[in-house]
């Protein structure tokens, strides 16, 4: 038996996704550790970069009990490059909660999931449905998308309220039957089949329910309002030698931006500031250091995804001042083949590759 409300293109949804679903790692397994792992990779992040992600983390944690005891600076090392290190941090200090005051099995429902860091509406319906079965709606990015098409919404929805009636639109329509498998479909709909650019409209499995397609508007669906100009930053960092040949690096405060990383120390440029007397007084503040700046080592640029920024690395010689964790979590020398111990984030191991680069062709 079916809801009277159930979505009239289930059967259509299933039966496409029983012959079009993409054989990914996380499908094959029933663990709900697996299943919470990749919902928390994919946040944010393509399907075909999660994967070797997913399964170097597996192969290093295999349970959730070995990723409770594992430090976070090696939870954060498999994550390098994956980007968005909050959900590193969160997923350690959920596993902990899981271990610690849960017996090592995650809450089976999207309510007593949420309890957990880094869980949010759409991860914990989405766990909750794949991994327990529970009939709990999803809502993400793919789903709006596909959703907008099939109503033909003309309403923005990034606004509240439109939000908040697709959600109830999302429960509404959720079958009773495989409510996992459906979530899953809809996704994987809206990824392969229901594009932002160029939908595959004539081959959706969901055409004939579509009136977006009907009305010629699925170009324009869904509605967004436009974008602010995303600012730009220019940063600098220190290539700080000591007389040992060793570099200075810093790690940044837990709590934050790219929390708990290492980075070549430096900062924000103020208004009307030099960069060199920028770099100048971040080592002070941050770590109460004088240095000597040198030249300009090299320029990387980086999105992230709210701005933009332009880093200047220097060549610097430490001059005095015993490092101090002011604004850093901690600090440390390290030799340039030591660099690969750390974490670091996109534009700072751009600056480690740069050094390489430049260290082989002196050799």
């Amino acid at each position: 038996m079916t809801d009277a409300n159930t979505a009239p293109f289930a059967p259509a949804l299933l039966a496409w996704y029983d012959r079009a679903a993409a054989d990914l790692p996380w499908r094959r397994s029933g663990d709900p550790y697996h299943i919470w792992l990749s919902e928390i990779m994919l946040q944010q992040t393509q399907v075909e970069t999660v994967i070797p992600y997913y399964e170097r983390f597996l192969a290093a944690f295999p349970t959730v009990e070995a990723l409770a005891a594992a430090p976070l600076a090696a939870v954060l090392k498999l994550w390098e490059g994956l980007g968005y290190y909050s959900r590193a941090r969160s997923l350690h200090r959920a596993a902990r909660i899981v271990v610690s005051d849960l017996g090592g099995r995650l809450p089976t429902t999207a309510d007593g999931l949420r309890q957990l860091p880094g869980i949010g509406p759409y991860t914990a319906g989405a766990v909750a449905s794949i991994a327990f079965g529970q009939r709990v709606p999803v809502l993400d990015g793919n789903v709006i998308r596909v959703f907008a098409r099939l109503t033909d919404l003309d309403a923005d929805v990034s606004q509240p309220q439109v939000r908040a009636d697709l959600w109830a639109l999302a429960a509404r329509w959720l079958p009773a039957e495989r409510p996992g498998d459906y979530n899953q479909a809809l996704m994987e709909l809206g990824r392969t089949v229901c594009k932002p650019r160029a939908p595959l409209c004539e081959s959706c499995p969901l055409q004939t329910h579509c009136r977006a397609y009907a009305a010629g508007t699925q170009a324009s669906r869904p509605v967004k309002a436009r974008r602010t100009p995303i600012p730009h930053y220019d940063v600098t960092a220190g290539l700080i030698w000591n007389a040992s040949g060793r570099l200075l690096i810093a790690q940044r405060p837990l709590d934050g931006l790219l929390g708990g990383l290492w980075e070549f120390p430096g900062g924000k440029r103020e208004p009307g500031e030099t960069l060199e007397d920028c770099l100048r007084r971040e080592l002070r503040e941050e770590l109460a250091i004088e240095v000597e700046v040198g030249e300009l080592f090299t320029v990387v640029r980086h999105a992230f995804t709210h701005f933009k920024i332009t880093l200047h690395a220097f060549s610097c010689r430490y001059v005095s001042g015993p490092p101090q964790a002011i604004g850093a979590r901690a600090w440390a020398w390290a030799a340039p083949e030591q660099l690969d111990a750390y974490t670091f984030g996109r534009a700072d191991r751009e600056v480690i590759a740069a050094l390489r680069a430049r260290r082989h062709m002196l050799l």
